[in-house]
């Protein structure tokens, strides 16, 4: 066992070198590296790695862990349903939704001194993949900050996508390669397309075809959706949803003349849009923006904020300003670049 540090407040959680760590329960939450016991948020590679020996996530969770590292990728799993309360060595442990992807959950672990909860990823925005974020009381309260800057007002991903919709009416003979995150992002655009009334049948790069499953058998309503192969006949003006990498890579070359749109949060910045070469960009994200992070804090009424993976420094101004306290982990290891975590 790692040597927790920074434990001088006698916390519920302690930060270490390998994650969250709760002393009395003996479990990490979201740890970068083995462990004995692992609580996980979420099922993106940057939360949930393999190789524990015991896992307690939900069963959406524990199902896409497995369909992306194999059946064992831990020694033991445990499922729990979201609003369901466990005790582990005298700490009460609740998952909540998060709202971020299938199966995203927010954790709160609580004794009789105080209340922590780790929102892990999470948006306010609906999604139809996805239960909604719920906000939860607490007495710290330990929030990303992927976007926490006030340049990050994410529009309404309905407006975002009908823009995708009039180009492409306005382009109608060329193929439509979009770039998105294959776990939670593609899902989600395909379910909101579907909702705007898009019916044509959407390709499947091969990477996505996986989780894509994962969420039919989940039942998602994902309407016709079909894997790219060397064999498939593409039709005039066909939307294929791809991995960002791929939008510039030898595969998408096939599919000349194309029209290349990248899906993310970070289309906000000019500069990041440019690197990807795309012709649209789409502000479509699965984190919370600006006003959300601060509606959030509010919300959840903590008398302390823990600031992970993002733009502490800000979000710390911002609280201070309400006279809250708040306080930087800068946990190493929680990637914040787009090409690794689902943006």
């Amino acid at each position: 066992m790692n040597i927790p540090i920074n434990d001088e407040q006698n916390h519920l959680l302690v930060p270490t070198p390998i994650g969250l760590y709760c002393p009395e329960g003996d479990f990490y939450i979201d740890p970068m590296r083995k462990v004995d016991r692992a609580l996980i948020t979420h099922g993106h590679a940057d939360h949930a790695r393999p190789g524990h020996n015991h896992v307690l996530a939900t069963p959406e969770t524990l199902t896409i862990m497995a369909a992306r590292y194999g059946e064992r990728h831990a020694q033991h799993t445990q499922a729990i349903d979201l609003g369901t309360t466990i005790k582990h060595h005298g700490v009460d442990i609740t998952f909540f939704p998060a709202g971020h992807i299938l199966g995203s959950a927010q954790i709160r672990v609580h004794n009789k001194m105080q209340t922590t909860v780790v929102s892990g990823d999470y948006k306010r925005r609906h999604d139809p993949t996805c239960v909604a974020f719920e906000p939860v009381s607490c007495d710290i309260f330990i929030t990303e900050a992927t976007f926490a800057l006030p340049v990050f007002t994410h529009p309404d991903d309905g407006i975002e996508l009908q823009r995708l919709l009039k180009r492409m009416c306005q382009e109608p003979n060329q193929t439509v390669l979009l770039g998105c995150y294959a776990l939670g992002k593609a899902q989600r655009i395909v379910m909101r397309l579907r909702a705007l009334g898009y019916d044509q049948p959407i390709g499947l790069h091969g990477a996505m075809q996986k989780l894509f499953d994962v969420y039919a058998a989940m039942g998602c309503a994902l309407g016709s959706v079909m894997p790219i192969t060397r064999d498939t006949d593409i039709s005039p003006g066909m939307l294929i949803l791809c991995p960002p990498s791929a939008l510039h890579d030898r595969w998408s070359r096939r599919f000349e003349p194309a029209l290349r749109v990248m899906a993310s949060g970070w289309m906000t910045v000019r500069a990041r849009a440019r690197q990807r070469h795309a012709e649209l960009g789409l502000r479509i994200s699965d984190h919370a923006d600006w006003p959300e992070l601060l509606q959030t804090i509010d919300e959840v009424k903590a008398e302390e904020i823990w600031i992970t993976h993002g733009r502490e420094d800000a979000l710390m101004h911002a609280c201070s300003l309400n006279n809250q306290k708040a306080r930087p982990l800068r946990m190493i290891g929680y990637d914040d670049d787009e090409e690794t975590v689902e943006q």
